[in-house]
């Protein structure tokens, strides 16, 4: 893979061939990356897509905790934003928050209440990073990022920064349209911070409590212990939908509480769930998955649709690809 890293623009951060992506997920499964940057900073990932040739494929992965890596691995390049700099959350004014992209909902939530500021302790049961919650507009127990967003900023293909506004930015900047589960994000931006404010200030033992209690709730009702990737599919009907139908009960309707393929199961505890039980590979939880839309359409007609994002290729040999070609 030498041969393709020349290909890649220098960097300050690290650039690394060949690294496995299955450590990095919830779901402990899936192949390679053909390289892995790791960025310093805003800077070093600007001066780097800038620069590297448009045929090469980009993706973004934060905590890859509501993701399936195929076992094929990743073509081109994947940017993680990991590190300290990038889990970087400041004090904007009384109820507002910056944060950088590879922050941890649930450290935002700590952060907040620690500030005082209410309304975003939400973000505690969300899984995985603020950058990660953007793709789904991710949210729970009532409310969704785009409740809470002000300004979104992060660089596009070509190196170019973007900034865009939320529903209670009134900045100026093109407005982003945000709905149920779906962000219409231009699909070559990598979201690189984010600017949150809350409702309105309250003391900071209350908003713990709201978050241990969120804690406890997740902790009887969802196997999060387990390598898991979160929600698995969206629910049929946005919230607030009269007689609104969830996607557990459509699943659990249609037999399939527990159903296995291979090292992959759906959740006895909960049915929207998949789990690897431990020898799983991405193909046994992906496949499983459709087996569980097929189970729901035949007996309900109703087609789910993927919450988890399921990205890569099937497990075949990299070496076909063309510009991957080790002995190019």
């Amino acid at each position: 893979m030498s041969a393709f890293l020349d290909r890649l623009p220098p960097v300050r951060g690290k650039l690394l061939g060949d690294e496995q992506l299955a450590p990095f997920t919830w779901f402990r499964v899936g192949g390679q990356a053909d390289a892995l940057f790791l960025p310093a900073d805003e800077g070093d990932l600007s001066q780097f897509l800038y620069k590297l040739d448009p045929i090469i494929p980009v993706m973004v992965l934060g905590a890859a905790s509501n993701v399936i890596v195929r076992d094929g691995g990743v073509a081109g390049v994947v940017v993680r934003l990991a590190g300290r700099y990038w889990g970087e959350i400041e004090k904007v004014d009384a109820t507002t928050l910056f944060a950088r992209a590879g922050a941890l909902d649930l450290a935002l939530a700590k952060r907040a209440a620690a500030e005082g500021i209410g309304g975003l302790d939400f973000f505690s049961g969300i899984p995985g990073t603020l950058g990660g919650a953007v793709p789904t507009n991710a949210g729970c127990y009532g409310r969704e990022l785009k409740d809470a967003l002000v300004k979104l900023e992060g660089y596009n293909r070509r190196g170019r920064k973007i900034e865009m506004q939320g529903v209670l930015g009134d900045i100026g900047l093109p407005q982003l349209h945000m709905e149920y589960r779906h962000t219409d994000l231009p699909d070559d931006v990598i979201v690189t911070g984010m600017t949150l404010k809350g409702t309105g200030l309250e003391e900071p033992a209350v908003i713990l409590a709201r978050i241990e209690a969120l804690k406890a709730r997740r902790e009887t009702t969802q196997p999060i212990r387990e390598k898991t990737g979160g929600s698995t599919f969206a629910n049929p009907d946005p919230p607030g939908t009269p007689d609104q139908r969830s996607s557990w009960k459509l699943i659990d309707a249609a037999g399939m509480r527990g159903a296995r393929r291979g090292g992959a199961q759906v959740s006895e505890l909960h049915c929207n769930f998949l789990l690897n039980t431990g020898e799983a590979t991405a193909a046994d939880i992906e496949g499983l998955g459709e087996d569980v839309r097929a189970a729901v359409k035949a007996n309900s007609g109703v087609e789910l649709r993927w919450e988890i994002r399921r990205i890569g290729r099937p497990a075949i040999d990299a070496t076909v690809e063309g510009y991957l070609a080790k002995d190019a």
